[in-house]
């Protein structure tokens, strides 16, 4: 197993034990957790925004969001997980957070690109010429380059709700507010 497919099966497994370490590290105060819960919101929309238009294991999205980046869901995940680190109030919680986050995610984009490469090739690599890995380009992307090579690759839709729920994109927003409950519960329990 190479390290982009253990990163890819574990990181969820991985994650758990993490976030035990991170909360209990963790030093919520009110202010924290309104200003995470702020910045997490930021992310939870980009993942929405992203999670409407993607089409997994069928098209080579690469409309909306993903004009802008090629993982808008995972950039949605970094400014998430930015969100969650100053909800905890902790420099050692948010750093583990970033660290575990920047470590797994680089793997785990890097093997989906194999992924993408394998199954549409130039269209893939045509695209990813034009629109960066993580870092959202200012302006989208211009489609008659990927299109150009493979019109049948790109898909040319909006946003769909429909797709939206495919994606079980809610399970990010409740995990979220959970984690945010969680550190309203640690910060009563250091003040009483």
């Amino acid at each position: 197993m190479t390290p982009l497919d253990f990163f890819a099966r574990w990181r969820v497994r991985i994650g758990y034990p993490l976030a035990l370490i991170v909360l209990y590290l963790s030093r919520p105060v009110p202010r924290s957790i309104l200003i995470g819960a702020c910045v997490g919101l930021l992310g939870l929309i980009v993942r929405a925004y992203a999670a409407g238009y993607l089409h997994k294991q069928e098209l080579l999205t690469t409309t909306g969001p993903y004009a802008h980046t090629r993982n808008p869901l995972y950039f949605g995940s970094g400014i998430l997980a930015l969100g969650a680190a100053i909800a905890m109030n902790s420099w050692p919680s948010g750093l583990l957070l970033l660290a575990y986050f920047a470590l797994v995610y680089t793997f785990v984009m890097r093997r989906e690109e194999l992924e993408l490469r394998r199954h549409h090739g130039a269209a893939f690599d045509a695209y990813a010429h034009s629109v960066p890995l993580f870092f959202p380009r200012l302006t989208p992307a211009k489609q008659s380059v990927v299109s150009s090579l493979d019109p049948a690759l790109t898909p040319t839709g909006a946003f769909s709700w429909s797709q939206f729920r495919r994606n079980h994109e809610h399970h990010a927003t409740l995990g979220f507010l959970f984690l945010l409950l969680l550190l309203v519960v640690i910060w009563r329990m250091h003040v009483a």
